[in-house]
């Protein structure tokens, strides 16, 4: 889960966009990992790699889907990584943003480089 702290220090208006997010996507995959990065959040999955970052800017919160190009159909912005901009709790709750956290599951992400070689 991305740190209360990281979610609490986001614009009060996004803080419930924020938390409703995390919950869905903590709901939706089995045993996510998490990772705060860059003041972004990130999550994903043994053997997939990261397939989901969250983004709070002053008015909206990005949900990117690493592998979203390859979504049917993909989210609307972005090119390879797709994304959607989040500005209200009813948009946070669109079917389309539940589904697309479950087909970010089944799919590759991305994998932090290795540089222990």
């Amino acid at each position: 889960m991305p740190s209360l702290r990281w979610i609490k220090s986001a614009m009060p208006d996004l803080q419930p966009l924020l938390g409703h997010l995390d919950g869905q996507i903590r709901k939706t995959l089995r045993g996510p990992r998490h990772l705060l990065k860059w003041k972004k959040a990130y999550d994903g999955l043994p053997g997939h790699g990261w397939i989901i970052e969250l983004v709070a800017y002053g008015v909206s919160v990005n949900i990117v889907f690493f592998a979203g190009a390859q979504f049917d159909p993909p989210p609307p912005l972005g090119e390879g990584s797709r994304y959607v901009k989040i500005r209200t709790l009813e948009e946070a709750r669109a079917p389309d943003i539940v589904r697309w956290i479950g087909e970010a599951g089944q799919r590759p992400g991305w994998q932090w480089p290795d540089r222990s070689g």
